[in-house]
Protein backbone atom coordinates (compact mmCIF):
# COMPACT_ATOMS: atom_id res chain seq x y z
CA UNK A 1 0.00 0.00 0.00
CA UNK A 2 2.69 2.18 0.07
CA UNK A 3 3.79 1.38 -3.34
CA UNK A 4 0.62 1.54 -5.39
CA UNK A 5 -2.45 3.62 -4.21
CA UNK A 6 -5.47 1.28 -4.16
CA UNK A 7 -8.65 2.55 -4.47
CA UNK A 8 -12.11 0.53 -3.21
CA UNK A 9 -13.19 0.69 -7.07
CA UNK A 10 -12.59 1.10 -10.60
CA UNK A 11 -15.39 3.93 -10.65
CA UNK A 12 -13.30 5.05 -7.91
CA UNK A 13 -10.32 5.09 -9.71
CA UNK A 14 -11.62 6.61 -12.94
CA UNK A 15 -13.17 9.74 -10.85
CA UNK A 16 -9.75 10.36 -9.40
CA UNK A 17 -7.96 9.76 -12.69
CA UNK A 18 -11.08 12.87 -14.83
CA UNK A 19 -10.61 15.32 -11.76
CA UNK A 20 -6.97 15.13 -11.65
CA UNK A 21 -5.57 14.86 -15.29
CA UNK A 22 -4.30 16.94 -17.80
CA UNK A 23 -6.11 15.83 -20.98
CA UNK A 24 -8.69 18.46 -21.53
CA UNK A 25 -12.56 17.34 -21.23
CA UNK A 26 -12.61 14.15 -19.14
CA UNK A 27 -13.48 16.56 -16.05
CA UNK A 28 -17.03 17.00 -18.06
CA UNK A 29 -17.37 13.19 -17.29
CA UNK A 30 -17.58 13.63 -14.07
CA UNK A 31 -18.95 17.02 -13.11
CA UNK A 32 -22.06 16.12 -15.22
CA UNK A 33 -22.92 12.40 -14.21
CA UNK A 34 -26.52 13.55 -12.95
CA UNK A 35 -27.00 14.60 -16.54
CA UNK A 36 -26.74 11.58 -18.60
CA UNK A 37 -27.48 13.57 -21.76
CA UNK A 38 -24.48 15.88 -20.82
CA UNK A 39 -22.42 12.37 -20.11
CA UNK A 40 -23.33 10.68 -22.81
CA UNK A 41 -22.66 13.83 -25.26
CA UNK A 42 -18.28 14.24 -23.71
CA UNK A 43 -18.11 10.99 -24.10
CA UNK A 44 -18.82 10.48 -27.61
CA UNK A 45 -16.59 14.03 -28.12
CA UNK A 46 -13.64 12.10 -26.69
CA UNK A 47 -13.69 8.83 -28.42
CA UNK A 48 -14.18 11.19 -31.77
CA UNK A 49 -11.21 13.03 -30.70
CA UNK A 50 -9.63 9.43 -29.63
CA UNK A 51 -10.75 8.40 -33.17
CA UNK A 52 -9.44 11.74 -35.16
CA UNK A 53 -5.96 11.39 -33.26
CA UNK A 54 -4.94 7.93 -33.84
CA UNK A 55 -6.36 8.37 -37.89
CA UNK A 56 -4.04 11.60 -38.00
CA UNK A 57 -1.40 9.31 -36.73
CA UNK A 58 -2.22 6.49 -38.44
CA UNK A 59 -1.56 9.02 -41.62
CA UNK A 60 1.53 10.10 -40.45
CA UNK A 61 3.11 6.47 -39.92
CA UNK A 62 1.96 5.82 -43.79
CA UNK A 63 3.60 8.81 -45.02
CA UNK A 64 6.95 7.89 -43.16
CA UNK A 65 7.24 4.62 -43.66
CA UNK A 66 6.49 5.69 -47.40
CA UNK A 67 10.08 7.40 -47.39
CA UNK A 68 9.62 10.34 -49.11
CA UNK A 69 12.09 12.87 -50.48
CA UNK A 70 12.32 16.61 -50.94
CA UNK A 71 14.90 17.99 -53.19
CA UNK A 72 16.85 21.05 -51.53
CA UNK A 73 19.26 23.22 -53.86
CA UNK A 74 22.00 25.17 -52.66
CA UNK A 75 25.21 26.92 -54.40
CA UNK A 76 28.87 26.65 -53.69
CA UNK A 77 31.51 28.78 -54.73
CA UNK A 78 35.41 26.88 -54.30
CA UNK A 79 38.47 26.52 -56.45
CA UNK A 80 37.57 22.92 -58.37
CA UNK A 81 39.17 20.02 -60.22
CA UNK A 82 38.88 20.18 -64.27
CA UNK A 83 36.79 17.52 -65.58
CA UNK A 84 38.06 14.70 -67.35
CA UNK A 85 38.27 15.43 -71.03
CA UNK A 86 38.41 12.74 -73.48
CA UNK A 87 38.81 12.87 -77.56
CA UNK A 88 38.55 10.55 -80.46
CA UNK A 89 40.08 10.95 -83.84
CA UNK A 90 36.54 9.05 -85.40
CA UNK A 91 39.93 7.34 -87.61
CA UNK A 92 39.30 3.23 -86.63
CA UNK A 93 42.52 1.30 -87.81
CA UNK A 94 42.60 -1.36 -90.18
CA UNK A 95 45.10 -4.05 -88.09
CA UNK A 96 47.59 -5.84 -89.92
CA UNK A 97 46.72 -9.84 -88.76
CA UNK A 98 42.91 -8.72 -89.97
CA UNK A 99 43.85 -7.05 -93.03
CA UNK A 100 42.61 -9.51 -95.59
CA UNK A 101 39.38 -10.26 -93.83
CA UNK A 102 38.73 -6.44 -93.73
CA UNK A 103 39.15 -6.20 -97.86
CA UNK A 104 36.80 -9.32 -98.01
CA UNK A 105 34.36 -7.69 -96.13
CA UNK A 106 34.65 -4.45 -97.68
CA UNK A 107 34.17 -6.15 -101.37
CA UNK A 108 30.88 -8.01 -99.96
CA UNK A 109 30.02 -4.36 -98.61
CA UNK A 110 30.70 -2.93 -102.36
CA UNK A 111 28.84 -5.92 -103.57
CA UNK A 112 25.61 -5.61 -101.12
CA UNK A 113 25.20 -1.70 -101.86
CA UNK A 114 25.19 -2.27 -105.71
CA UNK A 115 22.72 -4.84 -105.21
CA UNK A 116 20.74 -2.94 -103.18
CA UNK A 117 20.87 0.30 -105.14
CA UNK A 118 22.44 -0.45 -107.98
CA UNK A 119 25.32 1.85 -107.86
CA UNK A 120 28.97 0.73 -108.48
CA UNK A 121 31.65 2.02 -105.67
CA UNK A 122 35.13 1.94 -106.91
CA UNK A 123 37.22 -0.05 -104.90
CA UNK A 124 39.65 3.18 -104.06
CA UNK A 125 36.63 4.37 -102.04
CA UNK A 126 37.74 1.99 -99.33
CA UNK A 127 41.08 2.68 -99.20
CA UNK A 128 42.24 -1.05 -99.33
CA UNK A 129 46.45 0.00 -100.45
CA UNK A 130 45.98 1.47 -96.65
CA UNK A 131 48.79 1.23 -94.35
CA UNK A 132 47.84 -1.29 -92.15
CA UNK A 133 48.20 -1.19 -88.53
CA UNK A 134 50.95 -3.62 -87.18
CA UNK A 135 51.26 -5.44 -83.63
CA UNK A 136 54.52 -5.68 -82.26
CA UNK A 137 55.70 -9.34 -80.12
CA UNK A 138 53.11 -11.65 -81.66
CA UNK A 139 54.91 -13.52 -84.21
CA UNK A 140 53.95 -16.03 -82.08
CA UNK A 141 50.44 -16.10 -82.99
CA UNK A 142 50.86 -16.24 -86.81
CA UNK A 143 49.04 -14.68 -89.35
CA UNK A 144 45.61 -14.55 -88.62
CA UNK A 145 44.29 -13.55 -92.20
CA UNK A 146 45.62 -16.68 -93.04
CA UNK A 147 43.75 -19.13 -90.09
CA UNK A 148 40.64 -20.57 -90.55
CA UNK A 149 38.01 -17.83 -89.97
CA UNK A 150 35.92 -17.30 -92.69
CA UNK A 151 33.55 -14.87 -93.56
CA UNK A 152 29.94 -16.11 -93.26
CA UNK A 153 27.40 -15.30 -96.30
CA UNK A 154 24.66 -16.51 -94.29
CA UNK A 155 23.89 -12.70 -93.61
CA UNK A 156 23.29 -11.14 -96.83
CA UNK A 157 21.90 -7.70 -96.58
CA UNK A 158 18.04 -8.39 -98.22
CA UNK A 159 15.55 -5.51 -99.08
CA UNK A 160 12.04 -6.26 -97.25
CA UNK A 161 8.63 -6.26 -99.34
CA UNK A 162 6.78 -2.58 -99.42
CA UNK A 163 4.42 -1.69 -97.00
CA UNK A 164 2.53 1.19 -96.26
CA UNK A 165 2.99 3.57 -93.34
CA UNK A 166 0.51 5.53 -91.32
CA UNK A 167 0.33 8.98 -94.27
CA UNK A 168 -0.45 5.84 -97.01
CA UNK A 169 3.43 6.30 -98.62
CA UNK A 170 4.57 2.95 -99.35
CA UNK A 171 7.53 2.28 -97.43
CA UNK A 172 10.76 -0.54 -97.87
CA UNK A 173 13.28 -1.72 -95.45
CA UNK A 174 16.73 -3.07 -95.79
CA UNK A 175 18.08 -5.72 -93.21
CA UNK A 176 19.52 -9.18 -92.32
CA UNK A 177 18.28 -12.78 -91.74
CA UNK A 178 19.17 -13.96 -87.84
CA UNK A 179 18.30 -17.76 -86.57
CA UNK A 180 18.92 -19.57 -84.18
CA UNK A 181 21.35 -23.02 -83.93
CA UNK A 182 19.19 -24.96 -85.58
CA UNK A 183 17.90 -22.88 -88.24
CA UNK A 184 14.68 -21.66 -86.86
CA UNK A 185 13.42 -19.33 -84.73
CA UNK A 186 14.56 -16.74 -87.16
CA UNK A 187 13.74 -13.01 -87.85
CA UNK A 188 15.07 -10.02 -90.06
CA UNK A 189 17.06 -6.99 -88.14
CA UNK A 190 15.63 -4.56 -90.08
CA UNK A 191 16.27 -0.40 -90.61
CA UNK A 192 13.79 1.40 -92.56
CA UNK A 193 16.84 3.49 -93.76
CA UNK A 194 19.31 1.56 -95.77
CA UNK A 195 22.23 3.55 -94.33
CA UNK A 196 21.82 2.57 -90.68
CA UNK A 197 21.44 -1.21 -91.92
CA UNK A 198 24.88 -1.53 -94.00
CA UNK A 199 26.46 0.42 -90.74
CA UNK A 200 24.97 -2.21 -88.67
CA UNK A 201 25.66 -5.34 -91.08
CA UNK A 202 29.20 -4.13 -91.38
CA UNK A 203 29.77 -3.70 -87.36
CA UNK A 204 28.33 -7.01 -87.19
CA UNK A 205 30.87 -8.52 -89.79
CA UNK A 206 33.44 -6.58 -88.39
CA UNK A 207 32.61 -7.25 -84.64
CA UNK A 208 33.25 -11.27 -86.20
CA UNK A 209 36.70 -10.26 -87.61
CA UNK A 210 37.61 -8.64 -84.55
CA UNK A 211 37.51 -11.46 -82.25
CA UNK A 212 40.41 -12.86 -84.02
CA UNK A 213 42.67 -10.38 -82.39
CA UNK A 214 44.58 -11.58 -79.04
CA UNK A 215 42.09 -10.15 -75.91
CA UNK A 216 45.58 -8.33 -75.01
CA UNK A 217 47.29 -5.81 -77.40
CA UNK A 218 49.29 -2.80 -76.14
CA UNK A 219 47.84 -0.53 -78.97
CA UNK A 220 50.16 2.53 -78.10
CA UNK A 221 53.10 0.71 -78.86
CA UNK A 222 51.96 0.53 -82.67
CA UNK A 223 49.42 3.31 -83.10
CA UNK A 224 49.78 6.89 -84.04
CA UNK A 225 51.08 9.32 -80.79
CA UNK A 226 49.04 11.97 -79.11
CA UNK A 227 51.46 14.38 -81.61
CA UNK A 228 49.89 13.07 -84.98
CA UNK A 229 46.40 14.15 -83.58
CA UNK A 230 47.15 16.87 -80.87
CA UNK A 231 49.06 19.84 -82.43
CA UNK A 232 48.57 22.01 -79.65
CA UNK A 233 47.29 21.47 -75.90
CA UNK A 234 47.61 24.09 -73.18
CA UNK A 235 45.67 24.50 -69.94
CA UNK A 236 45.55 27.81 -67.82
CA UNK A 237 48.06 29.09 -70.45
CA UNK A 238 50.69 26.70 -69.66
CA UNK A 239 51.58 23.35 -72.12
CA UNK A 240 50.49 20.14 -71.38
CA UNK A 241 52.66 17.53 -70.15
CA UNK A 242 52.92 13.77 -71.18
CA UNK A 243 51.91 13.25 -67.86
CA UNK A 244 48.14 14.38 -68.48
CA UNK A 245 46.65 11.88 -70.68
CA UNK A 246 46.40 8.39 -70.79
CA UNK A 247 45.66 6.48 -74.28
CA UNK A 248 43.04 3.81 -75.42
CA UNK A 249 41.78 2.23 -78.76
CA UNK A 250 38.09 2.63 -79.41
CA UNK A 251 37.25 -0.22 -82.16
CA UNK A 252 34.56 2.68 -83.85
CA UNK A 253 35.87 5.72 -82.64
CA UNK A 254 39.64 5.03 -83.22
CA UNK A 255 42.96 6.16 -81.01
CA UNK A 256 41.50 7.98 -78.13
CA UNK A 257 42.86 10.17 -75.23
CA UNK A 258 41.78 11.06 -71.52
CA UNK A 259 43.18 14.14 -70.29
CA UNK A 260 43.29 14.55 -66.23
CA UNK A 261 41.88 10.96 -65.77
CA UNK A 262 42.87 10.71 -62.72
CA UNK A 263 42.21 14.54 -60.94
CA UNK A 264 44.91 13.91 -58.64
CA UNK A 265 47.27 16.88 -60.19
CA UNK A 266 47.18 19.92 -58.96
CA UNK A 267 47.90 21.39 -62.12
CA UNK A 268 44.29 20.67 -63.49
CA UNK A 269 43.05 23.07 -60.59
CA UNK A 270 40.60 25.98 -62.12
CA UNK A 271 41.10 28.66 -59.77
CA UNK A 272 39.77 31.16 -62.42
CA UNK A 273 36.32 31.34 -64.65
CA UNK A 274 36.80 31.80 -68.62
CA UNK A 275 38.28 30.79 -71.92
CA UNK A 276 42.01 32.10 -71.01
CA UNK A 277 41.66 29.54 -68.14
CA UNK A 278 40.51 26.39 -70.06
CA UNK A 279 41.91 23.95 -71.99
CA UNK A 280 42.86 24.92 -75.28
CA UNK A 281 43.57 22.02 -78.18
CA UNK A 282 44.00 22.37 -81.62
CA UNK A 283 43.44 19.03 -83.26
CA UNK A 284 44.23 16.85 -86.65
CA UNK A 285 40.33 16.37 -87.84
CA UNK A 286 40.87 14.62 -90.88
CA UNK A 287 39.46 11.02 -92.10
CA UNK A 288 42.00 8.58 -93.86
CA UNK A 289 39.03 6.11 -94.26
CA UNK A 290 40.74 3.87 -92.70
CA UNK A 291 37.23 1.92 -92.22
CA UNK A 292 34.74 3.70 -94.02
CA UNK A 293 31.74 2.01 -93.42
CA UNK A 294 32.38 1.96 -89.80
CA UNK A 295 33.12 5.71 -88.88
CA UNK A 296 31.16 7.62 -91.26
CA UNK A 297 31.68 10.93 -89.49
CA UNK A 298 34.65 13.50 -90.20
CA UNK A 299 35.93 15.09 -86.96
CA UNK A 300 36.44 14.61 -83.25
CA UNK A 301 34.37 12.96 -80.70
CA UNK A 302 34.52 14.46 -77.16
CA UNK A 303 33.20 13.81 -73.87
CA UNK A 304 33.47 15.48 -70.82
CA UNK A 305 32.94 13.35 -67.89
CA UNK A 306 34.08 12.68 -64.07
CA UNK A 307 37.73 11.20 -63.46
CA UNK A 308 38.19 7.58 -62.93
CA UNK A 309 35.04 7.06 -64.80
CA UNK A 310 35.13 5.22 -68.25
CA UNK A 311 34.10 7.42 -71.08
CA UNK A 312 31.21 5.58 -73.05
CA UNK A 313 31.54 7.31 -76.72
CA UNK A 314 28.25 5.07 -77.99
CA UNK A 315 25.94 7.11 -75.19
CA UNK A 316 27.27 10.24 -74.56
CA UNK A 317 29.62 13.13 -76.16
CA UNK A 318 29.62 15.49 -78.99
CA UNK A 319 31.47 15.52 -82.44
CA UNK A 320 33.59 18.61 -83.17
CA UNK A 321 33.38 19.48 -87.30
CA UNK A 322 36.91 20.34 -89.03
CA UNK A 323 37.36 23.25 -90.05
CA UNK A 324 35.66 25.37 -87.04
CA UNK A 325 36.98 26.56 -83.98
CA UNK A 326 34.06 25.49 -80.96
CA UNK A 327 34.18 27.11 -77.74
CA UNK A 328 32.85 24.81 -74.90
CA UNK A 329 31.47 26.15 -71.66
CA UNK A 330 30.85 23.60 -69.00
CA UNK A 331 28.95 24.18 -65.78
CA UNK A 332 28.87 21.59 -63.19
CA UNK A 333 25.94 19.92 -61.17
CA UNK A 334 25.97 17.95 -58.01
CA UNK A 335 23.80 15.12 -56.75
CA UNK A 336 23.43 13.85 -53.65
CA UNK A 337 20.86 10.85 -53.25
CA UNK A 338 20.18 9.08 -49.69
CA UNK A 339 19.45 5.87 -50.58
CA UNK A 340 18.89 3.08 -47.88
CA UNK A 341 14.57 3.30 -47.38
CA UNK A 342 14.63 6.52 -49.50
CA UNK A 343 15.75 5.30 -52.95
CA UNK A 344 18.13 2.65 -54.34
CA UNK A 345 21.74 3.93 -54.81
CA UNK A 346 24.85 2.72 -54.18
CA UNK A 347 28.09 4.28 -52.74
CA UNK A 348 31.01 2.87 -54.47
CA UNK A 349 29.12 -0.30 -56.26
CA UNK A 350 30.58 -2.80 -54.00
CA UNK A 351 27.19 -3.69 -52.79
CA UNK A 352 25.96 -4.17 -56.33
CA UNK A 353 25.66 -7.82 -57.21
CA UNK A 354 26.87 -7.19 -60.78
CA UNK A 355 30.49 -7.62 -61.04
CA UNK A 356 31.98 -4.61 -63.32
CA UNK A 357 34.35 -5.55 -65.71
CA UNK A 358 35.72 -2.24 -66.28
CA UNK A 359 38.36 -1.02 -63.88
CA UNK A 360 37.61 2.27 -63.04
CA UNK A 361 34.53 3.68 -60.30
CA UNK A 362 31.09 2.52 -60.45
CA UNK A 363 28.20 4.14 -62.86
CA UNK A 364 24.94 3.49 -64.25
CA UNK A 365 26.48 2.81 -67.70
CA UNK A 366 29.26 0.51 -66.69
CA UNK A 367 26.80 -1.66 -64.39
CA UNK A 368 24.52 -2.09 -67.10
CA UNK A 369 27.15 -3.21 -70.09
CA UNK A 370 29.14 -6.10 -67.16
CA UNK A 371 25.27 -6.84 -66.64
CA UNK A 372 24.76 -7.49 -69.92
CA UNK A 373 28.06 -9.12 -70.97
CA UNK A 374 27.46 -11.23 -67.89
CA UNK A 375 24.19 -12.51 -69.12
CA UNK A 376 25.31 -12.52 -72.85
CA UNK A 377 28.20 -15.18 -72.03
CA UNK A 378 25.54 -17.01 -70.08
CA UNK A 379 23.05 -17.06 -72.68
CA UNK A 380 24.65 -17.17 -75.76
CA UNK A 381 28.42 -18.77 -74.66
CA UNK A 382 30.44 -15.75 -75.77
CA UNK A 383 30.83 -11.91 -74.94
CA UNK A 384 29.95 -9.14 -77.05
CA UNK A 385 33.24 -7.57 -79.00
CA UNK A 386 32.59 -3.93 -77.68
CA UNK A 387 32.68 -4.87 -74.10
CA UNK A 388 35.09 -6.13 -71.35
CA UNK A 389 35.03 -9.79 -70.97
CA UNK A 390 34.67 -12.11 -67.79
CA UNK A 391 37.25 -14.29 -66.41
CA UNK A 392 37.09 -17.21 -68.89
CA UNK A 393 35.33 -16.34 -71.66
CA UNK A 394 36.09 -15.50 -75.39
CA UNK A 395 34.32 -13.33 -77.94
CA UNK A 396 31.70 -13.77 -80.17
CA UNK A 397 32.55 -15.90 -84.06
CA UNK A 398 30.29 -16.79 -86.03
CA UNK A 399 32.20 -19.62 -87.12
CA UNK A 400 32.31 -20.79 -83.66
CA UNK A 401 29.05 -19.93 -82.50
CA UNK A 402 27.11 -19.33 -85.71
CA UNK A 403 23.73 -18.04 -84.01
CA UNK A 404 25.13 -15.54 -81.10
CA UNK A 405 23.68 -13.00 -83.59
CA UNK A 406 20.69 -14.15 -83.01
CA UNK A 407 20.94 -14.02 -78.83
CA UNK A 408 22.15 -10.91 -78.65
CA UNK A 409 19.95 -8.96 -80.73
CA UNK A 410 17.26 -10.86 -78.71
CA UNK A 411 19.01 -9.69 -75.51
CA UNK A 412 19.58 -6.15 -76.38
CA UNK A 413 16.14 -5.70 -77.51
CA UNK A 414 14.79 -7.05 -74.25
CA UNK A 415 17.12 -4.80 -72.24
CA UNK A 416 16.23 -1.62 -74.17
CA UNK A 417 12.50 -2.31 -73.18
CA UNK A 418 13.35 -2.76 -69.45
CA UNK A 419 12.73 -6.98 -69.66
CA UNK A 420 16.18 -7.73 -68.64
CA UNK A 421 16.67 -7.25 -64.53
CA UNK A 422 19.86 -5.54 -65.28
CA UNK A 423 17.96 -2.22 -64.36
CA UNK A 424 17.20 -4.04 -61.29
CA UNK A 425 20.30 -4.87 -60.16
CA UNK A 426 22.24 -1.72 -61.32
CA UNK A 427 21.00 1.42 -58.85
CA UNK A 428 22.16 5.03 -59.54
CA UNK A 429 25.47 6.60 -57.31
CA UNK A 430 24.30 7.79 -54.70
CA UNK A 431 27.16 11.06 -55.71
CA UNK A 432 27.60 12.28 -58.77
CA UNK A 433 28.66 15.10 -61.14
CA UNK A 434 26.76 16.17 -63.83
CA UNK A 435 27.95 18.44 -66.60
CA UNK A 436 25.98 20.80 -68.30
CA UNK A 437 27.23 22.44 -71.68
CA UNK A 438 26.86 24.64 -74.21
CA UNK A 439 28.89 25.54 -76.94
CA UNK A 440 29.64 28.34 -80.12
CA UNK A 441 31.56 27.82 -83.18
CA UNK A 442 33.29 29.34 -86.07
CA UNK A 443 35.14 29.29 -88.96
CA UNK A 444 38.37 28.41 -88.09
CA UNK A 445 41.09 29.40 -89.29
CA UNK A 446 39.93 32.47 -90.98
CA UNK A 447 40.47 32.65 -94.94
CA UNK A 448 43.09 35.54 -94.56
CA UNK A 449 45.13 33.22 -91.99
CA UNK A 450 44.77 29.98 -92.99
CA UNK A 451 48.09 30.44 -94.66
CA UNK A 452 49.66 31.52 -92.14
CA UNK A 453 48.64 29.05 -89.43
CA UNK A 454 49.11 26.14 -91.95
CA UNK A 455 52.55 27.08 -92.15
CA UNK A 456 53.08 27.21 -88.67
CA UNK A 457 51.62 23.82 -87.96
CA UNK A 458 53.56 22.68 -90.92
CA UNK A 459 56.79 23.94 -89.52
CA UNK A 460 55.97 22.70 -85.84
CA UNK A 461 58.16 19.31 -85.50
CA UNK A 462 57.89 18.34 -89.27
CA UNK A 463 53.64 18.43 -88.77
CA UNK A 464 52.47 17.87 -92.44
CA UNK A 465 49.23 19.52 -92.88
CA UNK A 466 47.59 19.82 -96.07
CA UNK A 467 46.26 22.83 -97.73
CA UNK A 468 42.82 21.80 -96.79
CA UNK A 469 41.34 24.01 -94.21
CA UNK A 470 39.00 20.95 -93.36
CA UNK A 471 41.92 18.72 -91.80
CA UNK A 472 41.96 20.86 -88.51
CA UNK A 473 39.78 21.93 -85.74
CA UNK A 474 40.38 23.83 -82.94
CA UNK A 475 38.29 23.51 -79.29
CA UNK A 476 38.47 25.65 -75.93
CA UNK A 477 36.50 23.92 -73.06
CA UNK A 478 36.49 26.36 -70.07
CA UNK A 479 34.65 26.49 -66.90
CA UNK A 480 31.82 29.22 -67.36
CA UNK A 481 31.54 29.93 -63.40
CA UNK A 482 33.24 28.11 -60.39
CA UNK A 483 30.08 28.04 -58.52
CA UNK A 484 28.42 24.97 -59.05
CA UNK A 485 24.69 23.61 -58.05
CA UNK A 486 24.11 21.28 -55.39
CA UNK A 487 20.93 19.08 -55.42
CA UNK A 488 20.29 17.07 -52.31
CA UNK A 489 17.81 14.50 -51.30
CA UNK A 490 16.64 15.16 -47.46
CA UNK A 491 13.70 13.17 -45.99
CA UNK A 492 10.39 15.05 -46.35
CA UNK A 493 9.72 13.46 -42.73
CA UNK A 494 12.17 12.62 -40.24
CA UNK A 495 11.96 11.12 -36.75
CA UNK A 496 12.21 14.61 -35.46
CA UNK A 497 9.26 15.75 -38.20
CA UNK A 498 7.44 13.08 -37.06
CA UNK A 499 7.59 13.53 -33.18
CA UNK A 500 6.81 17.10 -33.57
CA UNK A 501 3.67 16.32 -35.52
CA UNK A 502 2.39 13.88 -33.39
CA UNK A 503 2.49 16.37 -30.94
CA UNK A 504 0.80 19.26 -32.46
CA UNK A 505 -1.53 16.63 -33.23
CA UNK A 506 -2.35 15.27 -29.60
CA UNK A 507 -2.33 19.02 -28.45
CA UNK A 508 -5.41 19.73 -31.11
CA UNK A 509 -7.49 17.33 -30.33
CA UNK A 510 -6.48 16.90 -26.67
CA UNK A 511 -4.79 20.33 -25.43
CA UNK A 512 -1.96 17.92 -23.44
CA UNK A 513 1.49 17.11 -23.60
CA UNK A 514 3.99 14.35 -23.32
CA UNK A 515 2.77 13.92 -19.07
CA UNK A 516 -0.76 13.94 -20.24
CA UNK A 517 0.49 10.04 -21.86
CA UNK A 518 2.14 9.28 -18.81
CA UNK A 519 -0.90 9.60 -17.29
CA UNK A 520 -3.20 7.62 -19.57
CA UNK A 521 0.01 4.74 -18.72
CA UNK A 522 -0.35 5.05 -15.36
CA UNK A 523 -4.40 4.88 -15.59
CA UNK A 524 -3.86 1.58 -17.74
CA UNK A 525 -1.40 -0.13 -14.81
CA UNK A 526 -4.02 0.99 -11.89
CA UNK A 527 -6.41 -0.86 -14.25
CA UNK A 528 -4.65 -3.88 -14.31
CA UNK A 529 -3.00 -4.10 -10.68
CA UNK A 530 -7.27 -3.51 -9.61
CA UNK A 531 -7.85 -6.02 -11.57
CA UNK A 532 -5.36 -8.53 -10.28
CA UNK A 533 -6.03 -7.66 -6.59
CA UNK A 534 -10.06 -8.00 -7.49
CA UNK A 535 -9.25 -11.45 -8.82
CA UNK A 536 -6.63 -12.31 -6.08
CA UNK A 537 -9.52 -11.57 -3.54
CA UNK A 538 -12.34 -13.58 -5.28
CA UNK A 539 -9.75 -16.14 -5.60
CA UNK A 540 -9.23 -16.17 -1.65
CA UNK A 541 -12.57 -16.17 -0.50
CA UNK A 542 -13.55 -19.35 -2.54
CA UNK A 543 -11.00 -21.07 -1.28
CA UNK A 544 -11.84 -19.83 2.38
Amino acid sequence: EGLIEFYDSFKDMFEFFCKNTTIHGTIRLVCSDSNRMKTAFWTLLLLASFGMLYWQFALMFSQYWAYPVVLTMSMHSEPKMFPAITICNLDPYRFELVSEHLVQLDQMAEESIAFLYGINISASLFHVNEKNIHVKDLSSIGNLSRSSFKLSQNFSLLRMPDHSNRSGKKHSSVGFRLCNATGGNCFYKTYSSGMDAILEWYRFHYMNIMSQLPVIINISDHEEQIEDMVYSCQYDGEPCRPSDYVHFHHPVFGSCYTFNSKGTDSFWTATKPGIPYGLSLILRAEQKDHIPLLSTVAGVKVMIHNHNQTPFLEHEGFDIRPGIATTIGIQQDEVNRLGGNYGKCTTNGNDVNVKLLYNNSYTLQACLHSCFQHIMVQKCGCGYYYYPLPPGAEYCDYNKQPAWGHCFYQLYNRLRNHHLNCFDQCPKPCRESLYKVSAGTAKWPSAKSQDWIRQALRHQNGYNSTSNRLDIAKVTIFYQQLNYQSVNESPLLSENLLLSSMGSQWSLWFGSSVLSVVEMFELLIDTLVLSLLFCYQRFRSKKT
